[in-house]
Parts: structure tokens; sequence; C-alpha cells
């Protein structure tokens, strides 16, 4: 079933303002037990549909411990991460957000990071991102528990997709330093250290509460510090008329969505980056038939 939310015009201000939103309620908490059960079997390699998530960077049998869990595309092999990804009241929200006419899934990621586990360094999605255009972003971060500072929450930094967009990018997985490339483009811009600890926002939100934030901007993750797991489920979503680089074919956009690539253009197939929601009420054909 679609879930109801509505973006109002001080949303949009916050947004483009801010380059972010909090949001409590972006689901149900009687959808959090399938949720978690979901999170549960793709992490023991368990996939309902038959088809492997495109990146499986963690599995129990396998897995570092002392890093964050990481699916992307669990929708594929889900049916209840599915039906939150897919959702059509999603993407309108995110049509509303960034003025696009249409919203589809770029990706989805699928991140739980226990108690003591490492950081996430801080990035900007739309920087490693330049095998499609336009290459605008806007994600949707939802807590399937409820978060803290402490337990390793998502940080935002406000204003950041302001900032001078210079791609800088550091180690991703469970860095020392999990702020430093934000910091050091944060000075190039002027910023000093009082100004820019000021500016940083933990999400913390209840369970099925959460955040959308603009893909430039700075956004990362410390240590799970507390006693509780910090599962999220997150959708990156893009413009509905992107387009493959051609040129970045064979050296930029890499084994795994360069795979999608179709043989007569450089449009994105809807089998496997699906359009959401469009203001003329196209949705890409047989979503409607898995809500």
């Amino acid at each position: 079933m679609s879930s109801t939310l509505e973006i109002g015009d001080e949303d949009r201000e916050r947004f483009d303002r801010d380059g972010f939103l909090i949001v409590e309620g972006l689901l149900g908490t009687d959808r959090l037990p399938e949720l978690h059960a979901a999170f549960d079997d793709l992490f023991n390699g368990v996939f309902e549909t038959g088809i492997r998530p495109d990146e499986v960077n963690w599995q129990t049998a396998t897995g570092d411990p002392s890093l964050t869990r990481q699916i992307c595309n669990g929708w594929k092999a889900n049916r209840a991460i599915e039906r939150v990804v897919l959702d059509r009241a999603y993407g309108r929200a995110i049509g509303a957000l960034s003025g696009w006419s249409s919203v589809r899934v770029m990706i989805d990621n699928v991140l739980w990071k226990p108690p003591g586990a490492r950081s996430l360094g801080f990035h900007q999605d739309s920087a490693y991102l330049d095998w499609f255009r336009p290459n605008d972003l806007v994600t949707l971060w939802i807590a399937l528990d409820a978060t803290t500072a402490r337990g390793g929450t998502l940080e935002l930094v406000t204003g950041s997709h302001r900032w001078h967009r210079d791609g800088r990018t550091g180690d991703f997985h469970g860095p020392e330093d999990y702020r430093q490339p934000m910091r050091e483009t944060a000075a190039a811009e002027g910023l000093d250290e009082s100004s820019l600890k000021a500016s940083i926002v933990p999400v913390q939100v209840k369970a099925g509460g959460g955040s959308f934030h603009h893909g430039w901007t700075w956004h990362g993750s410390g240590p799970n510090d507390g006693s509780a797991p910090r599962r999220a489920l997150v959708l990156h979503a893009m413009r509905g008329d992107v387009e493959y680089v051609p040129e970045r074919f064979g050296s930029g956009i890499g084994p795994i969505y360069g795979r999608y690539r179709r043989l007569t253009d450089n449009l994105l197939d809807e089998n496997h980056f699906p359009v959401l929601w469009s203001e003329n009420g196209y949705r890409s054909p047989g979503l409607d038939q898995r809500d």
C-alpha cells in the first residue's frame, strides 16, 4: 500500500536552503518487523525473488563485523524492500522537493550498522555519478531503528549543497577521520571550525522517520557507540529524463550498472531504473501491479 506524504511550500524552502529535510513518520511502524526480517534474509544470502542484488558488500559468514553492512538494490531480491523503494508517494515527494517532472530509481542501499561498527566517510552522492546526465540526485534515508548521535546516525551539513563542487572523495568504509574530506572542502569555503560544527545536523528520529537530502549535500556517519543497531533503507532517486553518458562506457560507468545499457540508444532501461512518478501520471509499466 502506498504511503502518504505531503510536501508543502515550507518544506520545499527548507530543502532548498539547507540541502535536506528531516521528517518523522515516513514509514508506518507496522511495517518495521517485515523490513527487519528482510535485512536478516539479505545479509544471510536469502534472496526471496531468486535475483541477487547488484552489489552484495557484506554477508554473515564472511563480512568484517567492524564494518557497516551494505547491499545495493535489495529491492530486486526482496518483496518487503521492493514495496518501500517502488512506492509512488516517495517519488511524488522527491518530485515536489526537487522540482523534477518525473522521478526514477537509481539504486537503493540496505545499510545495517550494528553496535561497535565503524564510521562511514563523509561524501557527496553526486560526486560519484558521472555516468549519467543530468547527474542530479535526491536521497531518501529511512531509519528502521530509533536513531541517536551516539548510535552513528546520518549526519548532514547545512547548506553544503551550495559549496564548490570539487568532487573530493575519501575512504568510505571505516575511515579513522570520517569527516576529513568534508572538513577540507569546508575550509576552502572559508568556514571556521566553530561555524562548521554548528552546521552539522544528526538525523535523530524515531523508527520510521528519516530525511531527504540533495545529491551535493555533504553527509556521513560516525561509529555506532550505542547499544542498538542502526538499520536504514535508502533510496537514491534521479530525474526521469536522464541518459547514459556515451564517453563513459568502458571507463567510468563500471561493470555493474553499465551492463544495463541498451543496444540502440543511451536511455536507461526502466526494468532496472524504474520511473516511480511523473507529473503527467506516467509510471513504469508493471509497478502498480506490485504495490
